[in-house]
């Protein structure tokens, strides 16, 4: 999926990897819509696997093959298909970027924690969409990415669909590869920015858009969704 690049990213894909089918965007994608695009794209076409990857997302080699081996490790002790994430981890400080994430407390279901990687694979309920390997069974019974989402909030959303679905979501071993936190820098958490400035930005595409939000914690923050949907927006304004 190339929403929009200028840098020449898509003629240099073309001359090394002139298999490779590349999906023009106009550059309003972001995150969830370009992927979306990209998994409609190949399902259209039907395959054994899925690999969402992101751009930022640099793979080791062996990668692809240890997230394949726990698909069907797990596929054939839980006898249905599973989701497999990859793990990251920052390349300078070693610590956990992405990966599979739980629900801490029932009494906060909008909040999500890491769950550390280990030496066998670790059940989550959903998990960042860096890197995560999605059986075609799965993505034919839960289908697409929500379109209502923009940018964020997809990842988070369909992880949870899969479990509603009665499949479940796990970490492979190890680390998949290396990935950095983006920064909050400029963003709604920023605390240099004053209150308005914020709030704009709370507001943008790659943070906590109105509707997209209400969606997400409508279906996935029960009875009271409407004061976990409330609350970002009155934390920024407090702050």
């Amino acid at each position: 999926m190339d929403d929009g690049s200028i840098d020449g990213t898509e003629q240099a894909i073309h001359e090394r990897y002139p298999h490779v089918n590349i999906i023009k965007g106009d550059g309003n994608l972001y995150w969830n819509g370009g992927m979306r695009v990209a998994f409609n794209a190949a399902m259209e076409k039907g395959f054994d696997y899925y690999l969402w990857l992101n751009d930022d997302t640099l793979l080791y080699p062996s990668a692809i093959e240890s997230l394949i081996k726990t698909s069907h490790q797990l596929s054939q002790h839980e006898g249905k298909a599973v989701v497999v994430v990859g793990a990251t981890h920052d390349e300078i400080g070693g610590r956990i970027t992405y990966g599979g994430v739980v629900r801490p407390s029932k009494w906060k279901p909008t909040n999500f924690k890491l769950v550390s990687t280990k030496d066998d694979p670790v059940k989550c309920e959903t998990m960042n969409g860096n890197c995560v390997l999605i059986p075609n069974e799965i993505a034919q019974n839960v289908g697409n990415l929500e379109p209502k989402f923009v940018h964020a909030m997809g990842d988070l959303d369909y992880g949870l669909r899969v479990g509603y679905a009665g499949f479940s979501v796990w970490v492979m071993p190890g680390f998949a590869g290396t990935c950095s936190n983006n920064p909050a820098t400029g963003t709604f958490n920023d605390a240099h920015l004053n209150v308005i400035k914020r709030f704009r930005k709370i507001l943008q595409p790659k943070a906590l858009p109105i509707i997209a939000w209400r969606v997400f914690t409508q279906r996935h923050a029960g009875v009271l969704w409407p004061l976990f949907w409330l609350w970002p927006y009155v934390k920024v304004a407090l702050k």
